[in-house]
């Protein structure tokens, strides 16, 4: 099983590496792959050192796999060239997640929907995924009409720049910026450019694969994305209004006997999911799971999960698996 992995050197693409070793996936020849300026460096995986390659000695290698974590000009370029060669592409970036014929794919959820003739897949938005795996079996149970969303990101949904920018903050060092303002003991209310709408890129994402990945364009979301100067993860509000009502007994037992979903939710001790313990682990967490007073048949939700990890690496390695598994590579 030859793996390239495309963005090898980035944030993301150094936790693909990691869940890889991780979850033991059968790897018989790792090809790292970056940008011209990093090929010949040296990168690490299963305590071998290991080569960084340009984009097309990769895609003349023809490995079966390549998880591409690289940005969607770079997706859009070369994830044709690889699916060419006969690779099946896992695609990290924005660019093929709305196209009409791609998969757009949260394993727990859809993986079923792979063909053999899938050559290129998109893994969802870190914040879609997090959000979906909690809205999925409580939409399969109570159907879901609307959804209101306030997302506070980590920084690292940006990137080692925005971490840089973090630490200089910190330290009270002058440094390069990643965001237009300080993100140290701040707020920032835009992940994303803005679009025509009013709405950032990242919200109009959340509304717009959620259906998708729930098949129900019935289903309305709104949303607003908050950049925080956080690390370990991404946090999630989220209010729900369902065509059916419901007892939160029975909701936090359908969501606790999802897989990869764990409930943190007991106030009486203070147990709620903070991305502190959300960290280098691949569940999302969901707890202060209560009533909205204010509307028939709603419900909110606190939603919690490493935005490197399952909201990306995890998730795009987990569909590697399930093609590996099916035979399907």
């Amino acid at each position: 099983m030859k793996i390239a992995v495309v963005g090898a050197t980035g944030m993301v693409g150094q936790v693909m590496l990691k869940v890889l070793a991780e979850r033991n996936f059968p790897v018989t020849e790792l090809l790292p792959v970056a940008s011209e300026r990093s090929v010949g460096s040296k990168i690490t995986f299963n305590d071998k050192e290991y080569e960084v390659i340009g984009l097309e000695e990769a895609v003349n290698l023809k490995p079966e796999i390549a998880l591409f974590s690289a940005g969607g000009e770079t997706s859009l370029e070369w994830a044709p060239k690889f699916a060419a060669a006969g690779t099946t592409v896992i695609d990290n970036s924005s660019a093929w997640r709305m196209h009409p014929d791609k998969k757009l794919v949260v394993p727990e959820i859809n993986a079923s929907e792979i063909t053999a003739q899938d050559k290129i897949i998109a893994n969802p938005n870190c914040s879609t995924i997090q959000m979906v795996m909690a809205l999925a079996p409580l939409h399969e149970k109570y159907k879901i009409q609307r959804v209101v969303v306030s997302t506070y990101q980590s920084i690292t949904g940006t990137g080692v720049k925005a971490v840089q920018q973090l630490e200089n903050e910190y330290k009270g060092e002058k440094g390069e910026m990643a965001y237009p303002y300080p993100i140290h003991r701040n707020a920032i209310p835009q992940c994303d450019v803005f679009e025509a709408n009013g709405y950032t890129k990242e919200e109009m994402k959340l509304t717009n694969e959620t259906k998708k990945i729930l098949k129900d364009d019935t289903v309305h979301v709104t949303a607003t994305a908050i950049r925080i100067p956080v690390v370990g993860g991404h946090s999630e509000s989220v209010n729900v209004t369902f065509e059916n009502d419901f007892e939160i007994s029975e909701v936090r037992n359908v969501l606790s006997k999802f897989p990869g979903v764990t409930v943190q939710d007991n106030t009486d001790v203070n147990t709620y999911p903070m991305p502190i313990y959300a960290e280098g682990r691949d569940d999302v967490f969901v707890g202060r799971i209560r009533r909205d007073l204010s509307q028939p048949n709603s419900l909110n939700m606190w939603i919690v999960a490493d935005n490197l990890r399952k909201g990306a690496a995890t998730n795009a390695i987990q569909i590697a698996e399930y093609l590996v598994e099916k035979n399907l590579v």
